[in-house]
């Protein structure tokens, strides 16, 4: 024994990389076990759900799964196999998973996807909106379709900004995955707007967050090429904006509307077709009665105007902050004063990194259903719709309230309830 402690004594250097090497394996197997110990947590929760007996003439429910691979750097396929995968097959579920290799590809495997039960989306932000976007390309009739069959997301991308709104937060990412995998099965929705945004000639594109341009997400998108600095290359890539022009400024007009009333959400019934005989008498009945009078004129729409010079524009919907009992229907758009400090701008820059879309204090706050942005000629630049860039020109942002329904935990709904009662 006193031969060890000599030793360690002598040679106390590779003693303490050793120990500090020792501490750190420990620490990671240990990590490695909780995982495990989560996943079987989850296996035997679906598993209950996949026990349940059903009458034999009932079909199996039918999940289709759009997986981005690229998501998390590569690890998406990954963290789904380990995580989320085990889950849906124990639940009973008849899955099919479906890899989204290249751009466009969920446009034509919608097409092709028949008798879907739900639909699952794996990956980030970039999943969601790239099958949103694809969704306004089918006809009318796959769109209504599409419209009720409930969404389950699962969160595997780096920026997973509707996971904050449907689950609860978790440092673990194995927690957070499993957690919302088993939110799909137990059945729980809630409605989210979408942004229909729609330039001249382009087709639409459609987000479930909303739409970035300025500075601070310009500055956002290069932090990657300072990745050698570690933690400061956040604060690194908007100092070095300040470097440009300044102060920076985006000038613009918009128009817009206030927001909507909301109807009372009512369950749609299709009715069925009526006999031929009731259809005949209804049309015969229509032509000989007398004509009716002629509708009196709809009052045009008020639309207000705004010259605006901003450092950054946002036009986010309310996703984030869901109320489910307001009475009325609107985006939020956020016009931030062009007068911020370098400093300001650094700090402000690294808060807008973990919300994209907070609006800061002294910022001109507007409530919308429906705006026009039109941007001078010649003006570069780019948008960021649910952190997916898009070349900026002149657009229209169109609300949809409660345009799609996706999973939540019940834990988050019980939540909103509560905060709408009080």
């Amino acid at each position: 024994m006193a031969k060890v402690l000599a030793a360690l004594r002598n040679h106390w250097k590779k003693s303490t990389f050793g120990a500090c090497l020792l501490g750190w394996g420990g620490h990671w197997l240990y990590g490695k076990h909780c995982d495990n110990l989560l996943r079987r947590a989850a296996c035997q929760e679906a598993q209950a759900f996949g026990n349940q007996l059903i009458p034999a003439t009932m079909p199996l429910k039918k999940a289709t799964v759009f997986l981005n691979p690229a998501a998390c750097k590569g690890k998406a396929g990954n963290l789904f196999e380990k995580n989320a995968a085990p889950i849906l097959h124990l639940s009973g579920l008849d899955v099919t998973v479906v890899k989204t290799d290249y751009e466009g590809q969920a446009k034509k495997l919608l097409e092709l996807m028949e008798n879907t039960d739900l639909i699952i989306i794996a990956g980030g932000d970039g999943t969601v909106q790239e099958l949103h976007a694809n969704v306004n390309l089918l006809s009318l009739c796959v769109q209504a379709t599409f419209s009720k069959i409930p969404i389950g997301f699962i969160p595997l991308g780096k920026t997973c900004t509707l996971s904050h709104t449907l689950y609860p937060e978790s440092t673990n990412q194995v927690q957070h995955i499993t957690n919302a995998t088993l939110a799909i099965l137990k059945g729980e929705t809630v409605p989210l707007d979408v942004l229909q945004i729609k330039g001249e000639k382009e087709q639409p594109v459609f987000a479930v967050s909303g739409l970035r341009w300025g500075s601070y997400r310009d500055a956002g998108v290069k932090v990657g090429k300072y990745w050698y600095l570690g933690p400061l290359k956040t604060k690194a890539a908007h100092f070095f904006s300040t470097f440009k022009e300044w102060p920076q400024k985006h000038q613009a007009a918009l128009m817009y509307l206030g927001p909507t009333e909301r109807p009372p959400e009512q369950p749609e019934e299709k009715s069925s077709r009526p006999p031929l005989y009731v259809r005949l008498y209804r049309r015969l009945r229509s032509y000989w009665s007398s004509p009716k009078e002629f509708p009196q004129e709809v009052a045009p729409e008020d639309w207000e105007e705004l010259k605006l010079s901003t450092i950054e524009l946002s036009i986010a919907t309310r996703n984030r902050q869901l109320d489910l009992t307001r009475t009325e229907d609107f985006m939020d758009i956020c016009i931030e004063a062009e007068s911020v400090s370098k400093g300001q701008f650094v700090h402000r820059g690294s808060q807008k990194m973990r919300d994209p879309h907070m609006c800061p204090e002294g910022s001109q706050h507007i409530q919308a259903s429906r705006c026009i942005l039109q941007l001078p000629e010649g003006t570069e630049g780019s948008f960021g719709i649910d952190n997916e860039e898009y070349e900026a020109m002149p657009v229209e942002v169109k609300l949809l309230p409660r345009k799609l329904r996706f999973f939540c935990d019940p834990r988050m709904r019980e939540q909103m309830l509560q905060a709408a009662v009080q």
